[in-house]
């Protein structure tokens, strides 16, 4: 409903309305208002025109655009008839289609003097309040409300009292005056306000026409004693009159040639004296709010102490000061921040054990030290959080997990991306004299979550980057310090917070470039990449199901053996995470999500050779064992980024004068590996049975494959030597065999890393027996069963040791005739 039909009502004239043109609603009046209808003719039952934001009085007149469908059918069949409504105020507004609930119980009947239909469409109707009523029944809800009523009658004497005709003049005294206070109000109202002498119609007017919410209004409307109604219009007035005065004597103060500072002040002046008669929070009142909050917090005494000195100097400031808005804001963040506030941690240690398995396939160290600091932390009841950091390649699970232990504990979860963070300020915050300053992120997340115990993931903590603006690293070293950070002190907090009960988690993909100081604070727990075995089993009951459920298929639609899902591993990536394996298992179940859309017939199970059709040809080559009968040719073991690989290792002999070639993009540690297997062989050539002249009259090659591909590292020396000593006796080296192990110039065989990458990719390019140092046989005990089942490993100390195993007796197929000449003056070493 519309009631401000100023442009309707400027053409409108019927009989002696009479319509202000602003856009404020003033209600007009009949000739005769005490005209009243017959209680013959008052109907027992009405149809019911539900009304938004205002009340209408007996006697009273009011345009209405009616544009809801059900008011428009009410109005045009009692427009039809007997042109009767009954006119009911809604209690909610916002309700576009109100039932009897939504409506007030008093009402008025009234009756449709016009009717018009506007050019936008809308119907607009003239109605007079009649006689108020009681709904007593809804009797119908559709096509329109319509409901039983009962007709309330005003108890005003039918003789004026001098109480009743006291109560006439006040009334019209106390209008008079909001005419003389208000110039908006047109000079028509007051002759019409003279012309008035019922007493029930004056109140009816007045009450209609004040500037006050419809509950008000309709509070007025319900009171059947007219000497009661026309006592509480008159309070209603009189404050009224005491805004206006008050408005009017502001007004006059600052009336005078005022700048635009001058008027500012006016214009806050008169908000304040609105804020005051309103009711509404003014400066002290919202101080007074504050000391109410500060009374239920458990911080400590010093923060209490700075609370309410802060408090008190923001009581001395101007509103209007710069400065007021800034110690608002700050003493509403130190009321926001959840001090001493924390949440109860779940000690169930195997709910937490099976939720991190759920999570997370493989791990087993990472869990085990989660499970440890629970075991503690049950036992003790109060224990300083370890600062743990997750360190491995991408894609292996760092950050994930942090959210599985934040699901175990029970705690709040935040995660911290520090990648490419330069400012110390995002850490510590900026002091509260620089213009917008905020607090650090770590305080910030702290109150956004509501708890001083979250897990809080410091995610990608080695990206951490410095310039002129601080070294956010070293502000850091605060934060991550078990001994420290129970005192933490945020540049904008500016008093200490305690940061102990926080489960720091930090995550890195490389240690190299965070600095000391910060790596000595943490408890480093390397995630090593995953094997074939465990990305297949990852692929198996966490990215196949998830991509699955992504790609709006049910589980029936798409089946992929472990022998698909380790061609797409093989074939398709190389990383030590899965992000890559998900995306192409994504792009495989979209293949049969096009198919299934598309209504074509599908196999649900996709084959390994299916995979070559939708995600075309391999990406990358698999190193398989290749059984050459050729001197010289020994397969080493290789840790990469990605896991395990086998690698090969050539050595050729040609005539020449001693040189040493070295191929295959070596780094320094290679090279010296190689020059320590020579060196050694050209010490005991003898128990080899190698005519020590060989070594001046043949150059001797020594290349590593793949030559693209960066190689660096001790561990291929045993297989260097090896290598040699095949191309210099020509004898033939064992069948399926792979090797890996430092080699000294004394003969020994030191122990390498990566033991268990290495092992399970010997398995898989077929590799039958390996070599390994006798100190690595503790690696070897933690890794599954069934992942070395089918592997003979050899354990060995010394040099001569792997010779025994890896040299067999028997020449090679086609050996090389080395032949010695006899002028050779001296050796060249």
């Amino acid at each position: 409903m519309n009631y401000t039909l100023k442009n309707f009502l400027n053409h409108l004239l019927i009989g002696n309305l009479s319509v202000d043109d602003s856009d404020d609603l003033i209600p007009v009046i009949t000739t005769d208002p005490d005209e009243e209808m017959l209680p013959e003719d008052m109907p027992d039952e009405l149809p019911l025109l539900a009304v938004r934001n205002t009340v209408l009085f007996p006697g009273v007149v009011l345009p209405i655009t009616v544009s809801r469908k059900k008011s428009v059918r009410l109005v045009r069949k009692a427009h039809k008839g007997d042109k009767i409504v009954g006119v009911v105020a809604q209690r909610n507004t916002n309700s576009d289609d109100p039932s009897a609930e939504d409506l007030y119980g008093i009402g008025t009947m009234a009756k449709i003097l016009k009717m018009l239909v506007l050019p936008d469409g809308n119907t607009t109707i003239i109605i007079q309040g009649q006689s108020r009523f009681k709904i007593e029944e809804v009797t119908q809800e559709d096509p329109y409300l319509s409901a039983k009523v009962s007709y309330c009658k005003d108890t005003f004497p039918n003789k004026k009292s001098k109480e009743v005709k006291a109560l006439v003049h006040s009334l019209k005294d106390a209008a008079a005056k909001m005419l003389k206070l208000n110039p908006e109000i047109p000079q028509e109202a007051q002759v019409a306000l003279d012309n008035i002498d019922s007493p029930s119609f004056l109140t009816h007017f007045l009450s209609s026409n004040l500037n006050v919410d419809v509950a008000q209004k309709q509070k007025l409307l319900e009171v059947n004693d007219g000497v009661e109604r026309g006592t509480q219009l008159l309070e209603i007035m009189l404050r009224e009159i005491q805004l206006l005065e008050l408005k009017q004597e502001i007004h006059t103060k600052v009336h005078t040639d005022i700048d635009q500072q001058q008027r500012d002040y006016f214009l806050r002046q008169q908000i304040k004296v609105l804020q005051d008669e309103l009711g509404q929070e003014g400066p002290d009142q919202e101080i007074e709010r504050f000391r109410e909050r500060s009374m239920k917090k458990k911080w400590p005494e010093q923060v209490a102490k700075h609370f309410n000195k802060e408090i008190e100097r923001l009581a001395r400031l101007n509103p209007q000061a710069a400065e007021y808005p800034v110690a608002v804001n700050y003493l509403e963040f130190l009321l926001d921040l959840p001090w001493n506030e924390t949440t109860k941690d779940n000690f169930n240690l195997k709910r937490t054990k099976k939720i991190l398995d759920a999570d997370h396939y493989g791990l087993e160290k990472v869990k085990e030290r989660i499970i440890e600091y629970l075991a503690v932390l049950k036992l003790k009841k109060d224990m300083k959080a370890p600062i743990l950091c997750l360190y491995g390649p991408p894609g292996v699970g760092k950050t994930s997990l942090g959210r599985s232990i934040a699901t175990a504990l029970g705690r709040k979860y935040v995660r911290m991306s520090l990648g490419g963070v330069r400012d110390e300020a995002e850490i510590r915050g900026h002091r509260r004299t620089y213009v917008g300053a905020m607090p650090g992120k770590i305080i910030s997340q702290i109150k956004k979550v509501g708890s001083s115990n979250p897990v809080i993931i410091l995610d990608e903590i080695d990206k951490l980057a410095s310039d002129f603006r601080g070294d956010p690293s070293s502000a850091l070293l605060e934060v991550l310090d078990p001994e420290q950070n129970h005192t933490f002190m945020d540049n904008y907090l500016d008093v200490e917070y305690d940061l102990s009960k926080v489960l720091f988690i930090a995550t890195a993909n490389s240690l190299d470039t965070i600095q000391p100081a910060l790596r000595d604070r943490m408890e480093i727990i390397e995630l090593t990449g995953y094997t074939l075995e465990e990305k297949t089993e990852i692929a198996k009951r966490h990215l196949v199901p998830k991509q699955v459920s992504e790609h709006g298929l049910e589980e029936e639609d798409v089946k992929m053996s472990k022998a698909t899902l380790q061609k797409v591993i093989d074939d398709y990536t190389r990383e030590s995470g899965v992000r890559s394996l998900e995306r192409k298992i994504g792009q495989l179940v979209r293949n049969t999500a096009k198919q299934k859309a598309m209504e074509e017939k599908y196999a649900p199970s996709i084959k390994p050779e299916d995979v070559v059709k939708i995600l075309g040809p391999e990406t990358f080559d698999k190193e398989i064992y290749q059984d050459i009968d050729t001197a010289g040719v020994v397969t080493g073991l290789a840790w990469t980024s990605v896991g395990g690989d086998i690698l090969f290792i050539e050595s050729i002999l040609s005539k020449g004068k001693g040189k040493l070639t070295l191929s295959g993009q070596l780094g320094d540690v290679m090279k010296e590996s190689a020059m320590t297997a020579i060196s050694y062989l050209k010490a005991h050539a003898e128990l080899l049975d190698i005519d020590y002249r060989l070594f001046d009259q043949y150059d001797l090659h020594i290349h590593f494959p793949e030559g693209a591909v960066p190689k660096d590292g001790p561990s291929a020396g045993i297989a260097i030597f090896t290598s040699i000593a095949s191309v210099f006796t020509q004898r033939k080296v064992k069948s399926r065999l792979a090797m890996t192990g430092e080699i000294t110039l004394r003969g020994k065989v030191l122990p390498v890393g990566g033991i268990k990458e290495k092992i399970l990719a010997a398995k898989r390019a077929g590799i039958t027996d390996v070599i390994l140092c006798q100190k690595n046989r503790k690696d070897i005990t933690e890794i599954p069963d069934q992942y070395i089942k089918g592997l003979h490993i050899h354990y060995v100390d010394r040099v001569d040791d792997v010779v025994q195993i890896a040299l067999l007796k028997q020449k090679v197929k086609h050996p090389l005739n080395l032949t010695v000449s006899e002028d050779v003056k001296g050796i060249n070493i």
